[in-house]
């Protein structure tokens, strides 16, 4: 009896005095949805070929966000996500606490999206390189019909961008300067249009190249490539190629307690603003649901006439599911009515009109958590 007495206070000992309660859902190295690879692979059925990664973003002012490409992998069951790494800037502060081996990390889109533990290197962000969904929402342009050589050249570009960033090259066809990672001169935006443009040959792509102004790290903001203004010039090209598209909406859990303690700011991942990534305007300091130029409303316009699905974490059995679905329009004919809609809709904003704006926003209100306006019975599924 003593010795089995023993052995109980033990257990209650280590479980007080170890390093921890055992990480909530949503958080690093916590539980993940256990029907990840059902959803997947539903997901996966669809033939598309690639898979622009929009992700939203998480400051009060000048939100951006982020971009990265998933090429689909059929060996794999899964796309690799193409993602330019934050931490690869060479700074002494970044290397030693940060994943910084490349500049272009390739993470499986499972991982990118969902899971909360990394395959590549403890020192990875997540809600960043990992985990994306627990941070924030994150809209997929998924495209099909892209030519098989045409995949096979963004893979060996990004490849050529992290040999460049490894000797530490200068002066490349798509980067004047040391290759490493730069938020202004050499970012996410850039090294995805630089794949498109060098590696596959979009010729016309237009790609902005940022200066360093009077000698000093002082970049001039507004040639800086932005996430949501490449991912338009990107779906232009497509359309011009006949690519078929939709999106899927990857929506923000909104119940994460995890804080990041290698922020500066140490804030909970469900404290954090959702904001749709905005194009450079006046908007890029306006709070969340409160866009109202032309740019930011065609772009939220278009991605909600292509939508195709959007998927969440269901917060009562903390199962993925597709919260709702419809059909996508044709991209000329929901570019069309994005257009126009965002048009009407800018103008009356400019006037201080009252009015029901034509379009509908993807991400319609600031907590995001009522996006399409689906008929019922469409909803709500689990598994394939």
């Amino acid at each position: 009896m003593r010795t089995r007495l023993a052995a109980w206070f033990l257990v209650i000992a280590a479980l007080i005095s170890g390093p921890g309660l055992a990480a909530e859902f949503g958080s690093k190295g916590g539980p993940e949805p256990a029907n990840i690879d059902q959803i997947a692979a539903l997901l996966h059925e669809a033939p598309y070929d690639l898979e622009l990664l929009i992700s939203f973003g998480t400051s009060k002012g000048g939100s951006a966000g982020h971009i990265a490409l998933g090429v689909r992998d059929d060996a794999l069951g899964d796309d690799i996500v193409y993602s330019a790494n934050f931490y690869a800037d060479r700074s002494p502060k970044h290397e030693n606490d940060f994943y910084t081996a490349d500049l272009m990390a390739g993470i499986p889109k499972k991982e990118y999206l969902f899971k909360t533990a990394s395959s590549i290197a403890e020192k990875t962000m997540f809600g960043l390189d990992y985990g994306e969904i627990y941070k924030r929402s994150v809209i997929g342009v998924r495209v099909f019909g892209v030519p098989t050589q045409e995949k096979h050249s963004l893979v060996d570009y990004f490849r050529r961008i992290n040999d460049d960033y490894h000797r530490r090259a200068t002066s490349t066809e798509y980067h004047s300067g040391t290759i490493q990672y730069d938020y202004l001169r050499l970012n996410c935006a850039k090294t995805i249009g630089a794949a498109f443009k060098y590696g596959a040959g979009y010729k016309d792509l237009a790609i902005k190249s940022p200066k360093v102004l009077s000698g000093r790290r002082v970049v001039a903001a507004a040639t800086a490539n932005i996430p949501t203004e490449m991912a338009m010039k990107l779906i232009k090209e497509w359309g011009k190629r006949g690519y078929g598209m939709d999106v899927v909406l990857y929506k923000k859990y909104s119940n994460s307690t995890y804080v990041e303690p290698r922020e500066e700011e140490r804030v909970a991942f469900k404290d954090l603003p959702n904001r749709f990534p905005s194009v450079l305007s006046l908007d890029f300091r306006r709070e969340q649901g409160a866009y109202r130029d032309f740019d930011n409303l065609y772009a939220m316009y278009l991605f909600y006439n292509l939508g195709r699905f959007s998927v969440r974490v269901n917060e009562q059995t903390l199962l993925l599911e597709i919260e709702k679905d419809k059909e996508p329009m044709p991209y000329l004919q929901a570019a069309e009515l994005a257009k126009a809609s965002a048009k009407s809709d800018s103008e009356k904003f400019r006037r201080h009109a009252v009015f029901d704006p034509l379009g509908t926003k993807i991400g319609e209100t600031p907590d995001n958590t009522h996006l399409y306006n689906f008929p019922e019975g469409k909803q709500g599924r689990t598994s394939p």
